[in-house]
Order: C-alpha cells, then structure tokens, then sequence
C-alpha cells in the first residue's frame, strides 16, 4: 500500500496508518483506542530497579501518579510545520509512556456564509503521516455525522461577550461553532491536557475561558507561534497566496514586528533615563559642539526623565499601522480588518499608559485569503 493511499477499514473503525499510528474514524473505536491507552503500563523507570528503591506501602499511590497522559492536539487538517510543532510539545510533555490524540476535523459549525468551508484542503493521508512522523499515536478523523449525529446541534455553547470582539465581530457565530466542537472533541478524547496554537490567541483565550467557567478537567497549554523564515506566520491558508500576494502577506508579521521594535525602543528610553538621567543643559552643550545625534538622544532621555517616556500603546499601535497603511498601496493590497492592542484577559483594547500584558492582534484579506496574526507584548517590563 503506498503511503499516500487510503488505509482499509477494520472491523473496530480503525484503520492501518503508518506503523506506530492509528487511524480512527468513529466515536466507538476511539473510545477502546482511550480505554487501552488509559491502562498501559508504564515503562519501569530506573528508581524501580534500584536497590536503593524498595517497594513501601506508598508505592501503589506513586504508580498512580504516574499512570500514562493523554495529550490531544485539535486540527482541521491540513497539518504544517507549526502543528508538528503542537504534537512533539504534547509527545514531550506526556513522554514516551503518554499517549498523543491528533484530531482532523473541518468543523462546519465554525465556518460562515461566504466562506471557505467547501475549499479548505483536506489532506488526511499526508496528516496522517505528519502527526506520526511528530509523535502522535493516533489520529482521530471522524465525518461530519460522526460528529454531529442526526444534523447540527440544537444545544451549542456561547461564547459570550469576548467571543464577539474582534474575530468574533468579523465572523459572527465563529467562536460558538470553535467552542462546541472543542467541547465535544474533549469529551470524545478524555484528555489531561490539550494544546493549541497561540497564532489564534482569541480562540485559544475563550478556550481557557470555558475550560475554566465549566469546570472541564483538562490543562490546556499554549504554544508559540511557528514562522517562515521570512516571518509570516504558519497556516493552513498560505497555500492560497500567490507568490506576489505572499509578499503583501509580509507586512502582517512586519507590523507586529515594527510594534515589538518601538516597545523595545520606548522600555530601554525609559530605563536609561532612570539609571542615567539627562538635563536639558546637556543637549544643548553637546549641540553647540555639533554633536547633534549625541544631543538629540540626551534631549530625549531629558524629556523621558522629566515627563515620562514619550507615547506609550498608542505609539506600538502607530508602528504597526504606518506597516499596513504602507502595504495597503502594494500590489495587491493588503485590506485590514482589525488592527488591536488587546488585554489578554477580555480581548478589549488597552489604554495608552497601559502596562503589564497585552495582545497585539491583526487580521487582514490579500486576495481572497484572510490572515490573523498576532504577537504577546509586555508593557513596563525591566530592559
């Protein structure tokens, strides 16, 4: 069979992937696939076989304690470099004794009118292959009525007021379709713990938000976003860009990165003017001597020191947009949807004196293909 041929089905739903992976397609043989991976025994660790490790009445609480993990990594298939990323940190976190769930599933729920539900790619056989090749012991693949037996559901959960900002606002309805897919896909999978991708920091916070307001037993972990050696951001999506909108693509992560700059800028002004103040006398001494760079960075560490530091959120927000206000007269243009400089705690945009951490997010159409990004900041962190 070649590795790019569908798998036949056995009579427990499951197929033959790859050596090592276990392809499943029905709710039924998920659940023996958890089952079984829920009563695996441990590999013996050294401290077992050590004679300076006896065998005490506390040792079948240790055991417990040590009983396999269960990790799941949600997808819609389609899977890069950036979701390999998101199944070797779970394969490393539960190690080798764990067991690492990849689910693939296009969820209709979360897609709107107009959009590209009927067009995202669906490449189960090379998903297969990525998230073995990862660490993944299976990969849960199901239909849609597998899914959702007998239609959509009638019972879906709401996303409340931070699902209707931003992302929420340009796709109304998305969030409530994410979360009860994630719901139920946790069910499904039992897991301990579930990571997800930060490049969807909405997604990923309104997920915390419902593990934490329904009372779900599951740790969910957030993993960096993974880049092209250009900067754009991994997704699924990048595949539709042409070469030349690939280029107007650049100045999402561009912006982001020209915000991270000024931050930067602004937090070393600041702590330079506070180990090493400047009085005005020194800028205008060094500019008599024609030192005019040297005296017009003392004139701005004098200004810093005596009326604070110049801009705060509202200059990160300036750099980025000076960006995409440039890439919107390219060819093609960048047309933006939302640029935001967001509390990570709500999703609403931050003051201009705001310090602690904030969310710079952006989404934009190039083309036909619309892209999020988004990048952590730290306002008022030591330089």
């Amino acid at each position: 069979m070649s590795p790019t041929s569908h798998a036949p089905r056995t009579s427990d739903g499951t197929t033959g992937a790859r050596p090592g992976v276990t392809l499943v397609r029905t709710r039924e043989a998920l659940d023996r696939l958890v089952d079984r991976a829920r009563t695996r025994t441990p590999h013996p660790t050294a401290a077992a076989t050590t004679p300076e490790a006896p065998a005490t009445a506390a040792a079948p609480a240790t055991a417990a304690a040590a009983a396999p993990q269960l990790a799941v990594v949600m997808t819609m298939g389609a899977l890069h470099e950036g979701h390999a990323t998101l199944v070797r940190t779970a394969r490393e976190r539960v190690g080798r004794d764990g067991f690492v769930v990849v689910t693939v599933f296009v969820n209709p729920l979360q897609f709107g009118a107009g959009e590209d539900l009927d067009r995202y790619p669906r490449t189960l056989d090379a998903d297969v292959r990525v998230a073995g090749e990862a660490g993944a012991d299976a990969v849960f693949a199901p239909s849609v009525d597998e899914v959702y037996p007998g239609g959509e559901p009638q019972v879906r959960i709401s996303a409340g007021p931070m699902g209707q900002r931003l992302e929420g606002a340009s796709r109304p309805g998305h969030f409530d379709g994410m979360l009860t897919v994630v719901a139920k896909l946790l069910h499904l999978t039992r897991p301990d713990v579930a990571f997800f991708g930060q490049k969807d920091a909405q997604q990923l916070a309104l997920i915390r938000r419902m593990v934490h307001d329904l009372a779900f037993r599951v740790e969910i972990v957030g993993v960096p976003t993974v880049r092209e050696p250009d900067g754009l951001a991994l997704s699924s999506r990048n595949r539709y860009l042409s070469p030349q909108e690939r280029r107007t693509a650049l100045a999402l992560s561009a912006a982001l990165f020209a915000a991270r700059d000024r931050l930067a800028a602004q937090q070393a002004l600041r702590a330079r003017a506070e180990t090493l103040p400047a009085s005005p006398s020194r800028a205008e001494a060094l500019s008599r001597l024609g030192e005019s760079r040297a005296a017009a960075d003392a004139h701005a560490v004098a200004q810093v020191a005596q009326h604070g530091p110049a801009g705060g959120a509202d200059a990160v927000r300036a750099a980025a947009r000076a960006v995409l206000d440039e890439a919107a007269k390219a060819e093609p243009p960048l047309v933006l949807d939302y640029l935001a400089l967001v509390d990570p705690a709500d999703f609403t945009e931050v003051p201009d004196d705001h310090t602690g951490d904030a969310v710079l997010l952006v989404a934009a159409k190039v083309g036909t293909t619309r892209l999020i990004d988004n990048l952590p900041l730290t306002f008022g962190a030591p330089v």
